[in-house]
């Protein structure tokens, strides 16, 4: 499906015509971020650092930049220092929280920073964004669902917020789903603690299995069972060598259990393979005499039992996974979510996997239904298999209804031809289904047999349609399983994705920046600067559980070169602060009046307000007056 940078326009930007001018320097970088050119980007970044040090819109725009270099831990240490220089802006906030979701062990920290950017910015969509990714991350489904919900509501067209609430929808997790990023303990060690629990899953399981089959072959084939069961206690001693030399290669045991309940595959490994050890024990203990006497004894049952443990068990969970992976998620809301932001790749490439998950979902049903005439002994119940054609339809029309756009299916399907392939033999199986069905019933009816579901062979054309059709839905039923294997496999050797969830991605600001990673800082006029240092004419205006209040200042310490104020103010103030950090700064002057909307951080002795709007206006004159 191809990746983001691929649609961007990656002709050069040039310098700015100002090169004193350190705005103009932020400018070309937004631009040159925009075309995928972070290199480039992070050089004119710094040169807006180099001319105005005290700025956070350079420091911000290089940590962006070094983000999309892949250079993590510096990209944080620029967004500190952009939020070090104006601790009340949101978008500083914002970029150090996104920063810091890259850096293990980091998560708290990149946690409570999205925090504060709602907090300070509770309408923009982005700070909400950013606390969904990181719920996302961390397997917390209803709160990331929340948080891309409140996004919407103040950004319905949010591609970054849509995107991510489709994988919510589908109960999306991380590759490395075991690892909690709230931990402290780094990933790689984590990582290496399931690698050994898998590996010695797997050796136990293997080894069990062709130790129970070497004895059962000796006790039944060569009359050995003495022997086969001797021996086969021996292989005990074997799995308590893989037991121990896998223990030892574990770092992380205080981790073990939460990565357990964290990791369904994982914990399902390590139980199917303590299940697979008692099997064995079990098998070997209740070997048969011989062939001649097998199954004739009842713990003869138990040794059939454990042989069909200890032999299929990887079948079964591989089954059971299966299942589980194309049941699970809502895949109509998860591609209404995706058919919004259908033209980014990205949405593009979850669609094509949420797709086939649909066409999974149908398959199974088709099966489950293709069962319901034998086990009934009504042929015409094979006509619930139109449920699924008709499951289809509601189902495309309801995304086009709720995206405002219908999914583009076509598109897909022309990129991924073995979609295409397994939805035709879908519909196949479902026709032939129905046709079988109908057919028998029919030839039932005027035969006279009522409690016949399959006609005889020698039952007419009727039954040679019937067989046909039978065959037609088996083959139908094959082709989408081999379209699907055949998918997987291309993928597979190509390194690119496939059908399976594990191709699912989230869209994040290394795809496309969030425009509060980029968005330009306040800057405040000389005038304004006069006046708010030298003015006593200023006050704050803040907000109160009983409503909104006012308050002179009592002196303005200082503005900064970044345009930050700094007053001392009463305590209420910093009370209300604490509550609401929104506050309202007016400053008067004999020629104008002006209007700063910002943010107040409380810092030692002082309020730092970091500006968010600012309006300036003449006093009314006669001239303004009112005509009545």
């Amino acid at each position: 499906m191809g990746s983001e940078i691929d649609q961007w326009d990656t002709s050069p930007v040039p310098p700015p015509h100002d090169r004193a001018d350190p705005r103009a320097w932020c400018a070309v970088a937004v631009a040159r971020l925009s075309r995928g050119q972070p290199d480039a980007a992070l050089d004119a970044a710094r040169q807006a650092v180099d001319r105005d040090p005290h700025g956070e819109w350079g420091h911000r725009l290089a940590s962006l930049a070094l983000e999309r270099l892949g250079r993590d831990s510096e990209a944080v240490e620029a967004a500190r220092e952009a939020v070090r220089l104006a601790p009340g802006s949101w978008a500083a906030r914002l970029r150090l929280g996104g920063a810091l979701r890259r850096v293990p062990g980091h998560w708290r920290e990149a946690w409570a920073e999205a925090r504060t950017a709602v907090r300070f910015a509770p309408e923009e969509a982005d700070p909400h964004v950013l606390t969904g990714d990181l719920a996302l991350l961390r397997g917390e489904h209803a709160r990331a669902a929340r948080a891309y919900e409140a996004a919407l509501s103040r950004s319905r067209d949010h591609r970054v917020a849509r995107i991510n609430l489709g994988l919510t929808l589908l109960r999306w997790e991380r590759p490395r789903g075991h690892h909690d990023p709230a931990w402290e303990a780094d990933p790689r060690d984590t990582g290496r603690a399931r690698h050994a629990i898998v590996m010695w899953s797997r050796q136990i399981r293997v080894l069990l299995a062709l130790a129970l089959t070497a004895a059962s072959v000796a006790g039944l084939g060569f009359d050995l069972r003495r022997e086969a069961q001797i021996g086969g206690a021996a292989v005990l001693a074997v799995v308590l060598a893989i037991t121990i030399r896998q223990a030892g290669r574990v770092r992380s045991w205080p981790y073990v259990v939460p990565m357990m309940g964290r990791d369904l595959w994982l914990s399902m490994s390590a139980s199917v393979s303590l299940l697979v050890v008692a099997a064995y024990v079990a098998g070997i203990a209740t070997l048969p005499e011989g062939a001649a006497t097998a199954l004739r004894r009842p713990e003869d049952g138990v040794w059939a039992g454990a042989i069909g443990l200890v032999l299929f068990n990887g079948l079964a969970v591989a089954l059971t996974r299966l299942i589980v992976e194309t049941w699970r998620g809502r895949l109509v809301p998860a591609l209404t979510q995706l058919a919004a932001a259908s033209d980014e790749r990205t949405a593009l490439r979850d669609s094509d996997v949420t797709l086939w998950l649909v066409v999974g979902r149908g398959w199974w049903l088709v099966v489950l239904t293709a069962l319901l005439p034998p086990l009934t002994g009504e042929p015409f119940t094979a006509a619930v298999a139109l449920a699924v054609p008709a499951a289809l339809l509601y189902g495309r029309a309801k995304v086009a209804r709720g995206a405002g756009r219908g999914l583009p299916l076509r598109a897909i399907l022309r990129t991924d031809r073995w979609l295409a392939i397994a939805l035709s033999a879908l519909l196949v199986a479902v026709a032939g289904l129905v046709v079988a069905g109908v057919v028998s019933g029919t030839a039932e009816i005027l035969g006279g047999s009522a409690t016949r579901a399959v006609p005889r062979p020698d039952a007419g054309p009727a039954a040679a349609v019937a067989r046909g059709a039978s065959l037609c839905v088996l083959g139908a039923l094959v082709v989408v399983a081999v379209a699907f294997a055949a998918r997987a496999a291309r993928a597979w050797w190509r390194g690119g994705p496939g059908p399976l969830r594990s191709s699912l991605v989230m869209s994040d600001s290394r795809a496309a920046p969030l425009s509060g990673d980029v968005s330009p800082s306040i800057g405040l006029s000389d005038d304004v600067r006069h006046a708010a240092t030298f003015s006593r004419s200023v006050v704050l205006a803040y907000t109160e559980p009983g409503g909104p209040r006012a308050l002179a200042v009592s002196a303005v310490t200082s503005v900064s070169a970044s345009g930050e104020f700094r007053l001392i103010t009463g305590d209420e103030a910093w009370d209300a602060v604490e509550r609401d950090p929104r506050v309202v700064l007016y400053v008067g002057d004999p020629r104008f009046w002006a209007e700063v909307r910002g943010v107040a951080v409380p810092d030692n002795d002082v309020l730092r307000v970091t500006p968010r709007h600012v309006l300036m206006r003449e006093y009314p004159g006669r001239h303004q007056a009112r005509t009545r």
